[in-house]
């Protein structure tokens, strides 16, 4: 395998670990806190989880190591979609097993939860596992989507565990991910299997975040990666002054990335999903808001801005929503065959307008017909609209010509709007890690498995201060079940870890609130640049604004 000059000195980094996890795993004990509870719908949740539920939160601290000396094999498996990082956790679990007990075994399980039912996998030794050391993507062992919540997926999982001698497993994922690692973390207590489950926090998406996990890894990486390219696309913007750019970003369920990216890029227009929702903000006067920069900067002469739009916006436009529940209605069971087969876009639309309310055709009329097209697109296995194949970039600098259109045409208006797209998503979840990701992730990989040795079973491991050098985080762990409540998912009342929103009354949202008006107005861009891996550490370990701000710094 060939690899770039970058990636030779990038395997000779040496992630820094917090102060409590250095100087050996002899020295290294730990201190037990309060018992915890989830946020909400205790009951439910502790008669759920009976086994796993209420354990204390504990913290690594400087003292003699006073667990139980035994060969651990464990099995790691990776979850869900790629973050940067996710090589790292790997590794500082690798690290911390042999510097216990050289006779440790890591199993690595290929292409996600599968790879445990399955039984397929490879057990890593030094010379490959020396290979992946501070890079991007999860090719090491490969990831996936399969969902562990089955009582058949459990027992044959613990068979699997059994055959093997596996003492714990490490799932590294998101929110959904890590729900199903506290499902299983009880399924073994229950069944007195004898296997421990640790769960680590991962998504680009910036969504598994709580008073205890100030960051899920990899959105350092992935917001940065985004954050220079929209910078890129400022500059040019800046340099030829003929173009709008209205840039899509990823965070179908929250807006992290699109806040951060814009506080570190300062655009003319960022939408923030949660605020929408709140506001109850209309489609029409979203385009409207961003028509008004376009307007008042023509005025000024400068025909061009740059826009960040979070990837499932029209998710939270309440009108949208109504919209996509009519058209998952109007096309249930026999009546899709229906619509498809009808032979033109003109039958189809006739279908369609005599199918929903006149408050969700008002709304479907608006919408330029290649997203009204899209909205029929291919459906999801429950039937449902795909709402993540909306180009939102495009439907947003349609419904803004438009605006301008009737404004030029009476007379308010009489600048140039030239839109350009982009979506930058794949970009940023496989980039080589930031100076903090790769020492996080390591981190989280190596607390994980002291986890494991002093016989936790239903934790995630978790690495707190982040905002501060790595000599200063906090190691520890918090049971799963602490972050969980009761949701409905497909007709059924399940236990889920609760998604984090951005908060409207946050420091990160107020900051972006107090500046949006200026730069809708002026010219304020600011250019991050590409991540710098080598140089002060006031660059190459910086941290993410939205934490900063948080940790008021």
């Amino acid at each position: 395998m060939k690899i770039s000059p970058l990636q030779i000195e990038r395997l000779q980094y040496n992630p820094k670990l917090p102060g409590m996890l250095r100087g050996g795993i002899a020295e290294i004990c730990v201190k037990e806190g309060e018992p915890t509870q989830s946020v909400a719908d205790q009951e439910k949740i502790q008669a759920l989880f009976p086994n796993t539920y209420g354990k204390n939160e504990i913290t690594f601290q400087k003292g003699q190591n006073t667990s139980e000396a035994k060969k651990q094999v464990v099995g790691v498996i990776l979850s869900g979609g790629q973050a940067p990082g996710g090589h790292n956790v790997v590794c500082g679990l690798y690290d911390a097993l042999k510097a216990t007990n050289p006779e440790n075994e890591l199993f690595g399980f290929k292409n996600g939860p599968s790879g445990l039912i399955e039984d397929d996998y490879l057990v890593f030794d030094d010379e490959y596992i020396d290979q992946y050391r501070n890079t991007g993507g999860f090719d090491i062992i490969g990831s996936g989507r399969t969902k562990l919540e089955t009582e058949q997926q459990f027992a044959v999982a613990a068979e699997v565990c059994k055959k093997h001698g596996i003492t714990a497993i490490v799932i590294i994922g998101g929110d959904d991910s890590n729900t199903n690692a506290g499902v299983l973390a009880e399924y073994f207590a229950a069944n007195n299997t004898g296997v421990q489950v640790i769960g680590c926090p991962k998504t680009i998406d910036g969504d598994l975040k709580n008073e205890d996990i100030e960051c899920s890894f990899g959105f350092d990486t992935a917001t940065k990666t985004y954050s220079e390219l929209i910078g890129n696309i400022e500059r040019d913007a800046n340099s030829a002054k003929k173009y709008w750019h209205f840039v899509k970003v990823m965070g179908r369920s929250a807006s992290h990335v699109a806040l951060e990216c814009a506080l570190e890029t300062q655009p003319n227009i960022c939408l923030i999903s949660e605020e929408v929702a709140a506001k109850k903000m209309s489609l029409s006067e979203l385009a409207d808001n961003i028509a008004d920069s376009v307007a008042k900067r023509a005025a000024k002469g400068m025909n061009f801005g740059v826009a960040i739009i979070p990837e499932g916006v029209v998710e939270f436009v309440p009108e949208f929503r109504v919209l996509i529940d009519e058209i998952n209605e109007l096309l249930a069971g026999a009546k899709a065959d229906e619509f498809n087969a009808l032979p033109s876009w003109a039958d189809k639309y006739a279908f369609i307008e005599k199918g929903l309310t006149k408050e969700s055709m008002d709304v479907f009329a608006i919408l330029p017909q290649t997203i009204q097209q899209q909205l029929f697109l291919e459906r999801d296995p429950h039937g449902n609209v795909q709402v993540s194949l909306i180009e939102s970039e495009k439907l947003f600098s349609a419904l803004v010509a438009a605006k301008l259109a009737e404004r030029k045409e009476a007379g308010t208006y009489n600048g140039k709007f030239s839109p350009l797209h982009h979506f930058f998503g794949y970009e940023g979840r496989c980039a080589f890690p930031s100076n903090f990701d790769a020492d996080y992730c390591y981190s989280l990989g190596y607390n994980a498995f002291m986890l494991i040795q002093y016989g936790y079973n239903g934790y995630l491991s978790k690495i707190s201060n982040l905002s501060k050098p790595a000599e200063e985080w906090v190691a520890g762990g918090m049971p799963i079940t602490k972050m969980m409540n009761m949701e409905r998912r497909h007709g059924e009342d399940k236990p889920v870890i609760r998604k984090a929103l951005v908060e409207l009354d946050g420091k990160p949202f107020k900051y972006f609130e107090a500046h949006r008006a200026e730069w809708a107005e002026e010219t304020a861009y600011t250019y991050p640049g590409a991540i710098q891996y080598y140089g002060p550490a006031s660059v190459c370990d910086l941290t993410t604004r939205t934490l900063a701000l948080e940790k008021g710094e």
